[in-house]
């Protein structure tokens, strides 16, 4: 009850707060520049436009502590090097350098590019397969929300699911992982899947797809949905049938929804983290650029190529965190 009240509290602070910010910096340009005289009009035009700016101030401040300022330390600390005794000392691009001679680096690369190829292409084509049968029957909502329900959990909790999935155990004793659980019943000998070089990758991306299938699946229904029914009546009616109406008709009208999916999904590709951290920590070649990061700041306690891989991942984002900002201003026009 007391943890309650104080969250209550928290909330009714803040939000005082907040009311009272914009009271009084409404009152401040008020007083600062009333109307008065020949330079009335002239004042009002800089009170409006000063106002905006003031209304602005709480978020920019928050966007700039919390977003600006980090990126500016990272990339101050991916140019220096820690010194004995404390400090940093200038060393330019040598920890990127340092980086770039590591093989653990470019292991990261290759997986993060083969995730990048198989996770955003199988969900988002997982996604729209489903979003499709599932609009043809009647309990469709129900299995498109059975299908959503991973989206509810961590990427850790995931993660330790599909560990037990993958669980081994001598062959002389029972095995509590269904897919060696399945192998055995067959005949088969259970195999630790997530030591197996390459295919432990596959084994990893597998619980991305299946937490990312059901965020494809809500917004490709919902943009099938808005598919005018007048041009697959039209189709029906020239005799196209379910494939050429689905290929032809509803997948091109759908492209820009389609193409927001992927590159979302492409985002949260290149910044995973948890799943490989809890399920393999890097290891059996399934390193990834996020977990080497965290590796380097805080186990090998390397801030500079730490810092360095940071600034690898933000410029391999920013790019596509650009085009859906400019894809979604001209969806807005």
């Amino acid at each position: 009850m007391s943890q309650a009240l104080q969250a209550l509290t928290t909330i009714l602070i803040g939000l005082g707060a907040c009311v009272g910010y914009f009271f009084l910096s409404n009152k401040l340009v008020d007083v600062i520049w009333p109307p008065r005289g020949a330079n009335a009009g002239r004042n009002i035009n800089r009170a409006n436009v000063v106002r905006p700016w003031l209304f602005l101030f709480p978020a920019v401040f928050a966007l700039g502590l919390y977003l600006a300022y980090p990126v500016i330390e990272t990339l101050r600390l991916s140019l220096m090097e820690r010194v004995p005794g404390g400090g940093y000392q200038w060393v330019g691009f040598e920890n990127y350098m340092r980086m770039a001679g590591e093989p653990k680096f470019w292991e990261a690369m290759r997986n993060n590019m083969l995730w990048l190829l198989v996770v955003p292409a199988a969900s988002t084509a997982f996604g729209l397969l489903v979003a499709q049968l599932t609009d043809q029957i009647r309990w469709g909502r129900i299995a498109q929300m059975l299908i959503f329900m991973p989206m509810a959990i961590s990427f850790v909790g995931a993660a330790v699911i599909w560990k037990l999935v993958y669980d081994a155990r001598p062959i002389d004793q029972d095995q509590i992982g269904m897919l060696n659980a399945v192998v055995v019943w067959f005949g088969g000998t259970p195999q630790t899947w997530l030591t197996v070089p390459l295919w432990n990758n596959f084994f990893l991306m597998l619980v991305l797809i299946w937490i990312q299938t059901g965020f494809a699946t809500v917004i490709l229904s919902a943009a099938l949905r808005g598919i005018p029914e007048e041009t697959v009546e039209a189709a029906i009616v020239d005799g196209a049938n379910p494939f050429q109406i689905f290929f032809r008709i509803k997948v091109p009208q759908i492209a820009t929804t389609i193409l927001v999916v992927w590159t979302t999904i492409t985002i949260v590709v290149l910044k995973v983290f948890d799943i490989v951290y809890a399920m393999t920590n890097g290891q059996w070649q399934t390193q990834v650029l996020a977990n080497y990061m965290f590796d380097k700041l805080f186990v090998a306690n390397d801030w500079g190529v730490g810092s360095a891989s940071a600034i690898v991942i933000m410029v391999l984002v920013t790019p596509i965190l650009v085009w859906n900002v400019r894809n979604a201003r001209k969806e807005m026009e």
